[in-house]
This record gives C-alpha cells, structure tokens and sequence, in this order.
C-alpha cells in the first residue's frame, strides 16, 4: 500500500521549522547573486509580494524551488524560500493547505499518487491535460509542463552489467527468479511503498526480490552505492539526475512501459493563479526550455559538480536570457 500521508498538523510543522531554519525572503539583501533585466519583465501587481515557493528534498526539486525564486524576483515579487520538505505527499499537503503557494510537481507522481489512477497515459501532453483537469476539483491549476522526463529507473552497476547481461527490466526480473544473490537492488523508502515504485514493477513484471536482497536507504546514498557495487549492483534512480553518469551507471529499459511519464509543472493554488495570471507566461518560457538534456547538465553541477542550485539556477536563467 502507498505510504500514509503525514496529518497536516505535521506537515504545517514541518514547513514552519524549514522556515526557521533556511527559509528566506529572497530579495535585494538574501545576499544571493543579483537579477537584473532580461526577458522576464517586472508586474506591477506583484511588486513586493510574497509568495512562497516550496520544493522536494532531492537536488533536482532543490534546483527547480531556486529557478521558481529567481524567476519570481525577476517578476517584481518577494518570493519567501519554503523549500527542502521531506516527502512528496507532504509538500502536496502543503501547496493544499495554503503553507506553501507554489512548487513544481511531476504529471506522472501527481496521477498515480494524488489522483490515485492506476494506468499511466503514454502521451505526454495527454497525462499533462489528464492532471490539470483532475486537479481543478482540488482548486489546484498547473502551468505548462516541460519536456524534460525525470522518469524513475532501475539502474545497474557496469560490473553487475557485465556479469549478469541485464539490459532490460525484463531481464531483470529474470535474475531476480533464476539467481536473486545477483539481483541486489538499493531502494528509497518512498520508492519501496509507492503504487508507481518498487511495488508496481514486481507486480508488472512479474517477481518478488527476496529481503535479503532489498537494501532499503536514504535516495542520495544509492548513487555512490550502486557505483561502488559492494552492496548492490542495482539501484533506483531519477533518470535525470547527473549522477546517472557521475557513477558510470546504465539505466535498465522499461520494456514494458510501467513508469509514468514525469514532466515537471508549476502548480500553484488556483486563487493566486487567477490573481496573477500574468505570471504563467513567466513559467511557461522556462518550462519550455528545460528538456531532459538541460535539466540533467544543470542537475550535474549541483548533485556531482557541487555548485549550489541557487547559483545554479541563477546562472541558467541569465544564460537562457530570462534575466539579466
């Protein structure tokens, strides 16, 4: 079964001790790199306002929380920094119970875990369409998605490759059943309980990893793991995370097409959507430049080459011309 999510006195709690910690108002004294002018234009009724801007905990989300920031002091506002939660049902809760205001979601996470639909949709843009309708009755709107597909993958050591001959989930599961030693897989705690994790993949293709060779730990700790191979050849991973590549890791081809596609949105309470509708075209120039190749080199400099991802961000967005 998927995971409970944390009761919202919880989640409050949570978002309000982010706040204490390392939440900011990013503005002209965070002391973070300076915005200037580009294609982004000031809107006059967001002079001075504070909206704020949530994230996942994983670099990619801490990466996209940052480029919603800029993007919105660019555009005149006061955006508050609510990024870091622990979880994706709980910063779901957040953006429902108003602690947050806005974050970028993925389509296929939202279908499957929120809306609770068990059949992904093949067709990007139709998923794309399928969630923003769903989400209307949840007063929720969803910008426009982008391109990049941060799918979940299984991935394999280059030793695990060469000694098993795995090149395909299939094949996987194979292993799994004829020599399960061999098929040691490092997963996530959030991987391991969700409808679109670790669960639906036995069930669809079919095998039943022993315990013995189920490593459950923390999402950061599988890369380096699985790429040092002495305690799982196999891993979960973000297919755009860079430290895909950082690790010398092969993702495993879902041959059967179980994941979901994972197009980054904004989504943003429907009230605010509407009283600042001028904003969805800040959001929809970015979205449409972040494909996969882009968004897996920017979420290199940050999870393998060490660069902050407010600077990382900042850098994009003044390369792409969104700010000056």
């Amino acid at each position: 079964m998927r995971k409970p999510p944390r009761p919202i006195a919880t989640v409050l709690a949570l978002v309000a001790a982010l706040s204490l910690l390392g939440g900011c108002t990013i503005g002209k004294d965070s002391g973070g790199p300076q915005v200037g002018e580009g294609s982004i234009k000031k809107i006059d009724a967001l002079n001075g306002v504070q909206l704020k801007v949530g994230s996942k905990e994983f670099d990619e989300q801490l990466l996209l929380g940052q480029i919603a920031l800029v993007a919105l002091q660019a555009a005149g506002a006061s955006p508050q920094d609510r990024t870091n939660i622990t979880g994706s049902s709980n910063v779901r809760q957040a953006l429902t119970t108003g602690a947050i205001d806005l974050y970028w979601e993925y389509t296929g996470t939202a279908w499957i875990s929120f809306l609770q639909q068990t059949k992904p949709i093949s067709d990007p843009q139709a998923q794309y369409e399928s969630v923003k309708k769903a989400d209307e009755a949840n007063n929720l709107t969803w910008w426009a998605r982008s391109p990049a597909n941060d799918s979940y993958a299984i991935a394999a050591n280059q030793k695990a490759l060469r000694e098993t001959g795995v090149k395909t989930l299939s094949d996987y599961a194979a292993l799994v059943k004829s020599n399960p030693a061999a098929a040691s897989t490092c997963i996530g705690p959030e991987f391991k309980s969700r409808d679109d994790g670790f669960p639906g993949i036995e069930k669809t293709y079919g095998f039943d990893l022993p315990a013995a060779q189920e490593h459950l730990v923390n999402d950061a700790v599988i890369y380096p793991t699985v790429g040092k191979g002495d305690t799982c050849g196999f891993g979960e991973v973000a297919s755009t995370d860079g430290r895909v590549a950082g690790q010398q890791l092969t993702v495993l081809e879902d041959d059967k097409h179980f994941f979901p596609i994972y197009n980054p949105a904004i989504t943003i309470a429907t009230p605010l959507a509407q009283k600042y509708p001028q904003l969805e075209q800040v959001f929809a120039g970015i979205a449409a430049k972040l494909d996969t190749k882009t968004l897996t080199d920017l979420n290199k400099k940050v999870s393998v080459d060490g660069q902050k991802p407010n600077v990382v961000a900042h850098d994009w967005l003044k390369a792409a011309g969104f700010i000056g």
